[in-house]
């Protein structure tokens, strides 16, 4: 494997060892490090002489020296390999000790930083998992999507694999800003969109040119840890607003404003995360009236909005704003498949222009062969009937859910059934352990997140938040059933 890359080794012709033992140790040390593994291949002894500027018999006789010691072996008209059969003691004048991998921890301190959000790891085998609220990567348009990339990558031009715009392919971009101006309400044209890698980059790039270190920002006290460890990071101070059914408090936030400087509101308003409801349209009103009198920026994370099943349609925030106060987040991610990470914040363009320029700052542009495959796919159509397809089909599976939960587990779970999103707000009665809920639940071969997981402070609420998506109509019911085998005592 290694012969398909250009072995890099160290030698000193002015140093007193001779060259052949110099060689033959950089290579030990390599195997030591786990650098070069048991049958790997060590490079033909004229390439690695040439590459050196050495003599060929010099890279022979180190070569027989790592046979002899036992750290490689030779083969007939196929070359030198390292040994699959490593010396267990350390070569005489060679010196270390095998090791193979990395130092445990690094050799600096690192500054102590206050975040809550981790990776999410794969599930072991057989488990089923009620995630956050995930789409079902099976449903995703694979044949098409990988058509639509072959199309860019063959294509004669191949400007897609070149340097690009850091906004994002300008096709995109139009065809954003069609469909936000069609189907939320959006004003918006080309130059006030910005393309990034998933909404947590959008979040992340707005936190960094809206905020400074200090600034108030006011969020949902349920709500979305990485979009808070976002705001941390750009030096914000966050202040939980209560959700209640109509969801987040408004008044709270106007209290708070006259106590102190607010810089900012983060709020999901379309389906509340993670307790699913949608902010009331007097409470909208009112927010935008807050945020415009006082020049407070609002960030709209509108993560789902394809998934609305019943009642009418619910434009956003940045539908009614008339002062450029609202900062747009949304997500093709939610909608095709989590694993193609492609986001989009809409704000005013010398806004979209602060953002590109941050961005170049740790990513140069994005995924222009991703953009420019689902651009193919926007312009076809096919993306909008996939979303058709899709909605039925998590329309049904929340259904089989809430059915489930009514059967299995009607006197320990009560909730309303969302009018849209991904996932279920299951509130637990009072009298049951949630914390030991889950973890007997992960012994019963099911995941379930609890709700201190969402609190931004204290113990958080008895719930749980129940993604149906990603999970077929049997999976549900037999992940309620496992739930409901996991039950504990009442207290």
């Amino acid at each position: 494997m290694l012969r398909t890359w250009k072995l890099t080794l160290e030698v000193d012709p002015s140093s007193p060892v001779p060259l052949f033992v110099q060689l033959a140790r950089a290579v030990i040390r390599d195997i030591e490090r786990g650098r070069l593994s048991p049958g790997d291949a060590l490079p033909g002894t004229r390439a690695l002489a040439v590459s050196l500027g050495i003599h060929r018999n010099t890279v022979d006789a180190a070569y027989r020296e790592l046979v002899q010691q036992g750290w490689a072996c030779a083969e007939p008209s196929r070359g030198t390999f390292i040994s699959q059969a490593l010396p267990v003691a350390t070569p005489k004048g060679f010196g270390g000790s095998l090791r193979q991998r990395m130092p445990a921890r690094p050799g600096f301190s690192l500054p102590r930083e206050e975040l809550s959000a981790e990776g999410v790891s794969p599930a072991p085998k057989g488990v089923l998992v009620f995630d956050d609220g995930a789409p079902d990567v099976r449903l995703a348009p694979a044949v098409a999507l990988s058509r639509a990339f072959r199309r860019v990558l063959t294509g004669r031009a191949r400007t897609a694999l070149g340097v690009g715009d850091a906004r994002g392919e300008p096709r995109l971009r139009e065809a954003l800003a069609e469909m936000l101006s069609r189907t939320r309400g959006l004003a918006a044209g080309a130059d006030d969109v910005l393309v990034t890698r998933g909404s947590q980059m959008a979040l992340f790039l707005v936190a960094r040119a809206v905020l400074r270190p200090g600034d108030v920002v006011a969020v949902e006290a349920l709500g979305y840890r990485p979009a808070w460890d976002a705001l941390r990071l750009a030096g914000a101070r966050l202040v939980g607003l209560p959700v209640d059914a109509q969801g987040m408090r408004v008044d709270a936030l106007q209290a708070l404003m006259a106590k102190r400087p607010v810089r900012a509101v983060y709020v999901t308003p379309h389906h509340q995360y993670p307790t699913t409801v949608t902010l009331t349209a007097a409470r909208r009103m009112e927010l935008l009236r807050l945020a415009t009198e006082a020049r407070v920026a609002v960030v709209e994370d509108d993560y789902d909005h394809e998934f609305h099943y019943e009642g009418r349609p619910v434009l956003p925030l940045a539908s009614s704003d008339r002062a450029g106060c609202v900062v747009y987040v949304g997500s093709l991610s939610k909608l095709v498949a989590p694993g193609l990470r492609l986001g989009y914040v809409v704000a005013p363009a010398p806004l979209v222009r602060a953002l590109s320029a941050l961005r170049t700052v740790v990513d140069r542009q994005g995924d222009a062969p991703l953009e420019r495959a689902l651009v193919e796919l926007l312009e076809e159509g096919e993306l909008q009937r996939h979303a058709r397809r899709a909605r039925r089909e998590y329309h049904a599976r929340r259904d089989v859910l809430a059915e489930a939960l009514h059967e299995e587990l009607g006197g320990s779970v009560d909730f309303e059934v969302p009018a849209g999103g991904l996932a279920l707000w299951a509130r637990v009665d009072e009298a049951l352990d949630v914390g030991a809920w889950a973890e007997r639940a992960a012994s019963h071969g099911v995941h379930v997140t609890p709700g201190h997981a969402f609190a931004l402070e204290g113990h958080g609420p008895a719930a749980f938040r129940l993604g149906f998506a990603s999970l077929t109509p049997q999976e549900l019911r037999e992940g309620v059933r496992r739930l409901a085998l996991a039950r504990p005592r009442r207290c």
